[in-house]
Formats: structure tokens, sequence, C-alpha cells
């Protein structure tokens, strides 16, 4: 199974450590990162593997929206198939 995880907002340092460590410790595998800076906005996207993630899937999104929180991001993490139907004409 696998998630789409999104991440945006003011640049700074150590976003792409935070996220992924948050994720490792929750059993998620990163399996693709694409990441951009816009002036001074953060654009991150993850494709994660979800299959051994050690909490239930609407769990793990509530602690991603409060990671956000915490460290002045958005963060959404959804799972693939929705992603893929939300993003389809």
């Amino acid at each position: 199974m696998r998630a789409v995880v999104t991440v945006t907002g003011k640049d700074k340092k150590g976003i792409i450590a935070k996220v992924s460590s948050f994720l490792a410790e929750k059993g998620v595998n990163v399996e693709d990162i694409s990441q951009t800076i816009l002036q001074e906005y953060f654009a991150m996207i993850m494709l994660v593997d979800i299959s051994e993630m050690t909490v239930e899937l609407s769990e793990l999104s509530k602690e991603c929206e409060q990671l956000g929180k915490e460290i002045g991001m958005s963060i959404r993490l959804q799972h693939e198939a929705i992603f893929n139907a939300m993003h389809n004409i």
C-alpha cells in the first residue's frame, strides 16, 4: 500500500529531515520524493510505502497535520487511491 505526503510552507532548514524521520519512526518508507523551492516557499511531494506502518492511516494523517503545525508547515497524507481519484479528470 502506498500514500502521498504533501508538504508546503515557508522554506526553513531541516524540513525534509524532520518529515522523513517522523515517517520512519512510524514504519513508513519513502519510495520517491520531489521537492522545490519557489522563492521563499517550499513544496514537497513524497510517495511512501505504508504497508508496514505502526499506526492506522487516519491516525498517521492526523499526526502529520500536527507535525506540520509544530514546524510551521502544511503536511497532508492521503492514501494513493484517494489522491489519484481526487486528481483524475
